[in-house]
C-alpha cells in the first residue's frame, strides 16, 4: 500500500479529546505489534469490515471452499454476542475462533493479540478478521493488517462510501456484494465506485455474489496473489 493507515486515519480524523486520543495511540502501539508478528511468521492478515448483513461470513466461507486446500487459513470472527458465525465458518473445513465484545461495536487490537495467543499460528499463511458489522467504530481502529477490504451490499443503498467516508478511506478493497440482487435494487455499481475512487483514488473494487459465485474468482485470486507476495517480500528480508 503507497499510503498507510495511520496516515490515511489521519485524513479522515475528526478532533477528539485526550482520552480518545490516547485510546488510538495504545491500541496502534499493539496493531505494531501485531504487524511485526504477522511479518516474522509470514502470515498475511486481512481485516474484513461492513455494516451487519452484509455478507461477510457467507464470504469467508465461500472464499475457504475456494482455496482452504492451497493455503492454510484460520479467521478469527468479531461479534457483541453468540458464537454463531465462528460455528458457520468452521462448518466449511477452517478453524475459526470467536471474539465477543460484550457490546462493543468494533474490535480493537489488544483483542486480535490476545485471541492470536489462544490459536496455533504456526504454518498460517492467511489469517481473516471478520470485524464487527459497523461502517462507523471500526473504521479508527488499526488491527495490525496487511489489507483493509470493506464489503458494500447492493441491499445497503449506493451513496455508503461518502456517507462513511474513513471507512473506504482506510480500505484497500471494496466488494460490492451480493450482485446477485441487483436486477431486484436501485443500486448503481458504477455510482458506488465512483464515490468510493472520490474518498479513495487507490481502492479496487470486485463485484461478488455468495450465492451465485460472480466475482469469487477474482477475489481468490487477489488473496493468493498477496499471500504470494508477502511470501516474497518475507524471504527477501531474511537474506
Amino acid at each position: 500500500m503507497s499510503v498507510d493507515k495511520s496516515t490515511k486515519a489521519a485524513r479522515g480524523s475528526v478532533q477528539c479529546d485526550n482520552s480518545s486520543f490516547n485510546l488510538l495511540k495504545a491500541n496502534d502501539f499493539v496493531a505494531e505489534n501485531i504487524r511485526k508478528k504477522m511479518a516474522e511468521q509470514r502470515i498475511m492478515l486481512i481485516n474484513i469490515t461492513s455494516s451487519a448483513g452484509s455478507g461477510k461470513t457467507t464470504l469467508l466461507q465461500e472464499t475457504a471452499k475456494r482455496i482452504s486446500d492451497q493455503v492454510k487459513m484460520k479467521v478469527l470472527v468479531g461479534d457483541l454476542e453468540t458464537e454463531r458465525d465462528a460455528d458457520r465458518i468452521k462448518e466449511s473445513g477452517v478453524e475459526a475462533l470467536q471474539i465477543v465484545t460484550g457490546g462493543i461495536c468494533h474490535l480493537e487490537a489488544q483483542m486480535v493479540w490476545q485471541a492470536m495467543e489462544q490459536i496455533e499460528l504456526d504454518g498460517v499463511e492467511l489469517l481473516f478478521i471478520e470485524n464487527v458489522g459497523n461502517l462507523v467504530c471500526p473504521a479508527s481502529f488499526d488491527l495490525g493488517e496487511d489489507y483493509r477490504v470493506t464489503l458494500m451490499a447492493t441491499t445497503e443503498g449506493d451513496d455508503k462510501p461518502k456517507k462513511y467516508p474513513r471507512m473506504f478511506l482506510t480500505s484497500d478493497m471494496m466488494l460490492v456484494s451480493k450482485s446477485d440482487l441487483l436486477p431486484y435494487l436501485p443500486f448503481s455499481v458504477e455510482a458506488v465506485t465512483k464515490d468510493a475512487r472520490d474518498v479513495n483514488a487507490e481502492i479496487e473494487v470486485i463485484q461478488v455474489s455468495g450465492l451465485t459465485g460472480e466475482g469469487m474468482d477474482a477475489w481468490c485470486e487477489w488473496l493468493m496473489n498477496k499471500v504470494r507476495e508477502k511470501r516474497v517480500a518475507s524471504e527477501t528480508a531474511t537474506i
